[in-house]
C-alpha cells in the first residue's frame, strides 16, 4: 500500500522539454490543469503529496519519476540518460534524504532513466532503452540485490515505439502485466498473466496502480474495460499536454 507520494510542478516553460511524439507543442496551463487533477487522484487513493516548486532550469523537471527509484527498503539516486536532465536529481534527492539513509545513485558511465524499471511485488524488470545503458541497468541490479531484491534486465532497445519500459508496461497486482506487443515476452514475464493494451491504444500501457485503484489516461475504451474486467476501480485522467512530451501517469510521481 501507498502512503506518500512525491512530485514535482510544470512549470511555464514545460514546452521546451524534450519530445520524440510530434504531437505539436504542450500548453502550459493545461498541464498545470491536469496535473492539479493527477495530484487529486494520488490524494483521493490515501496518500500523502509533497509537492515540490517548478524549476524554470529543467522543463521537464515535473517527469520526476525518472531521477530516483524508491522502494520499501530505499531509494536509489538514477543518472538520467539525456544529459540535458542530469541536474534535476539534485532536487529530488535532497527531498528522499530527509526521508531515507544512505541514498546510493547510479555512477559514470551508466545511465538509468526509472522510467525504464518496473516493480511487480519486489521482482524488478529494467529496460535497457536509449535512456539506461548496460552499465546502468547492470549497476541498478547489483543495487537492488543490496535491498534484497531480485531483477531482470529486459533489452527493448529494437522497439522503435517505447522509449521507456513503462511506456510499454504496467503491473497490476496479482501477477498480471498490462502490456503492448513490442514488449519482448521472455523468460522474465513468463510467470505473469499478459494483459494486451488494445491496437490503437499503446499510450494506455502506462497505467498506475495506486493501492485499490489503478489510474489510466482517458480516452482508451478498450484498455478501460480489459482492466474493469479484472475487478478494479479505475480513475480516468486526461493527459494529453504530458502526452506530447512522451510522458504518462506513473512519471509525474514518485510513490511508497
Amino acid at each position: 500500500m501507498f502512503t506518500h507520494a512525491l512530485l514535482r510542478l510544470p512549470g511555464a516553460n514545460f514546452a521546451a522539454g524534450l519530445t520524440q511524439a510530434g504531437e505539436g507543442a504542450p500548453d502550459p496551463e493545461l498541464a498545470l490543469e491536469q496535473h492539479r487533477a493527477y495530484c487529486e487522484a494520488l490524494s483521493d487513493c490515501g496518500l500523502s503529496l509533497t509537492i515540490l516548486p517548478a524549476d524554470l532550469a529543467h522543463p521537464d523537471g515535473c517527469f520526476v519519476e525518472d531521477t530516483a527509484l524508491v522502494t520499501e527498503r530505499g531509494a536509489i539516486v538514477t543518472r538520467p540518460g539525456a544529459p540535458s536532465r542530469r541536474g534535476e536529481v539534485d532536487v529530488i534527492e535532497a527531498a528522499l534524504k530527509g526521508l531515507f539513509h544512505d541514498i546510493p545513485s547510479i555512477s559514470a558511465p551508466g545511465t538509468v532513466d526509472a522510467g525504464d524499471v518496473c516493480e511487480a511485488d519486489g521482482h524488478f524488470l529494467v529496460g535497457l532503452s536509449a535512456r539506461t545503458n548496460e552499465e546502468g541497468a547492470v549497476e541498478l541490479a547489483h543495487l537492488l540485490e543490496d535491498l534484497g531484491y531480485r531483477s531482470n534486465i529486459l533489452d527493448i532497445r529494437s522497439a522503435r515505439g517505447l522509449l521507456h519500459l513503462k511506456t510499454g508496461i504496467a503491473y497490476l497486482g496479482e501477477g498480471r502485466m498490462l502490456a503492448t506487443g513490442d514488449i519482448p515476452r521472455g523468460p522474465a514475464l513468463s510467470s505473469y498473466e499478459i494483459i494486451d493494451v488494445p491496437a490503437g491504444e499503446r499510450y494506455a500501457a502506462n497505467a498506475l496502480r495506486v493501492n485499490d485503484q489503478v489510474l489510466v489516461a482517458d480516452g482508451y475504451p478498450g484498455t478501460r474495460a480489459a482492466i474493469e474486467a479484472l475487478g478494479f476501480s479505475v480513475i480516468a485522467l486526461e493527459m494529453s499536454e504530458f502526452r506530447k512530451l512522451d510522458g504518462g501517469l506513473s512519471c509525474l510521481s514518485l510513490r511508497w
